[in-house]
């Protein structure tokens, strides 16, 4: 029987790190035992803001990691910037928007939005395409899959399917793109709007199959194409957690992990627990509210011009991910913050699924009928609340303050279905 081969194109790969490199590592870690053969094509050097290396564990012998060098505006723009308006990093990097006053700084945003479309990654397209249109047929591979964002990844794989309409080619779409909220962040015009629409709809016309990854993404590229979607949801790595144990800490911690950028609004979340603080006399040796990952200025600076807020919370930068396990370990309540996000509805971040795995109540804030609420609400692990409803904030902190001191931390739910392993079987099933 010939060998079953697939190329997976990704922008990112260890050692860098973030959510974006999780779905693809943990697929291409567990396709051998399932038969299949991965290849990884993915840039030499890419402009990644977070590196972990401690990811590249779960690389599989199995699998060959095939990289081209990559260029991209990013350092042009930084050394401009540098020069004109003293700050290194006025561009946008991922999706993530560093805003600044000066006129360079605006200029950046506009460009980036305007004329790198679907973004800087675009550069790396043609090379792409060239190269691989001869690993295929040299390697005998007559499958991919583009995942993005970035979207011109897609570009790739469109580009190759035109070469060789016989190559079976399956499109990840892990965030919105011509409905992306990023869009406005980056000024995105009305023509650079509409490209991004053309561009997308030839992907998800053109593609033999369409995943994504939460129940509101389906129906919108469903609507967005004409076409059935499927979905594929993110989940958690048995394997990080098979000597998980919870270590009750010297005070109540409420953990928040992941970036929150400038789209992502904790104040009414925060603005609870202040309240909720002085309603119930609770200083920091009592609780504690840590943010683990990058944390836009804006918000920092709000947390930290309210005494009582800046008293008790703690900011900490990306950690490791295998260091992560413990910082859930040690926590007492997991907060997930959907509030700000343009159709938070449909957002379902790989976290949650590590939340669930944990045991841990979680906290949400953002859209009562969204994904993310039927999910929590679906594992019975803990509460969305709409952000602008302040009490009932503070009444489900203190019914989980309460049953923390209790001694209880941890419900012991069974999240079967949400496994990595569970995932790629039904990635498999597309495969075939």
């Amino acid at each position: 029987m010939a060998e079953k081969k697939v190329l997976i194109i990704a922008y990112y790969w260890p050692p860098s790190g973030g959510s974006g490199v999780q779905r693809w590592l943990k697929f291409v870690k567990y396709l051998p035992q399932f038969g299949w053969k991965p290849y990884v094509f993915t840039p030499e050097n890419p402009s990644a803001p977070v590196q972990d290396s401690s990811l590249l564990k779960d690389v599989p012998a199995e699998a060959v990691v095939v990289n081209l060098p990559i260029w991209e505006p990013y350092e042009t723009f930084g050394k401009l910037s540098k020069l004109f308006s003293g700050n290194k990093n006025s561009l946008v990097q991922g999706g993530s928007v560093n805003t600044g006053s000066s006129l360079f700084s605006k200029l950046s945003i506009w460009v980036r939005g305007n004329l790198f479309i679907p973004d800087p990654r675009k550069f790396w397209v043609g090379p792409a395409v060239k190269f691989l249109a001869r690993y295929l047929d040299e390697h005998k591979i007559e499958t991919i899959i583009t995942t993005g964002p970035p979207h011109s990844m897609h570009l790739i794989g469109l580009k190759l399917k035109r070469k060789k309409p016989s190559l079976k080619w399956i499109v990840d779409m892990r965030d919105p793109w011509s409905e992306w909220g990023f869009l406005d962040s980056i000024k995105a015009g009305t023509r650079a709007k509409a490209e991004h629409k053309r561009l997308e709809h030839e992907v998800l016309t053109q593609a033999d199959e369409v995943i994504t990854i939460t129940p509101f993404y389906v129906k919108q590229f469903e609507r967005l194409s004409g076409r059935k979607v499927t979905l594929l949801t993110n989940g958690f790595d048995e394997d990080d957690f098979k000597n998980f144990r919870i270590v009750r800490s010297d005070k109540f911690r409420i953990r928040h992990i992941g970036i929150v950028n400038e789209k992502c609004d904790p104040r009414p979340f925060m603005n609870a627990v202040a309240l909720w603080c002085q309603e119930h006399q609770l200083t920091a040796k009592d609780i504690e509210v840590e943010f683990v990952g990058q944390v836009n200025p804006a918000f920092r600076q709000f947390v930290l011009s309210n005494p009582l807020m800046a008293s008790v919370t703690k900011f900490t930068d990306t950690v490791p991910h295998d260091k992560l396990i413990d910082i859930y370990a040690s926590s007492a309540v997991l907060a997930l913050i959907l509030t700000g996000y343009k159709d938070a509805e449909g957002y379902m971040p790989g976290k949650l699924f590590e939340y669930l795995a944990t045991g841990l109540p979680v906290l949400g804030v953002g859209p009562v009928n969204g994904d993310a609420a039927a999910l929590i609400a679906q594992a019975k692990a803990g509460e969305m609340i709409d952000g602008g409803d302040t009490q009932k904030i503070r009444d489900v902190l203190q019914q989980f303050y309460q049953n923390w001191k209790n001694g209880r931390t941890a419900n012991g739910i069974n999240h079967n279905g949400y496994s990595r392993r569970d995932t790629t079987q039904r990635l498999i099933n597309l495969l075939k």
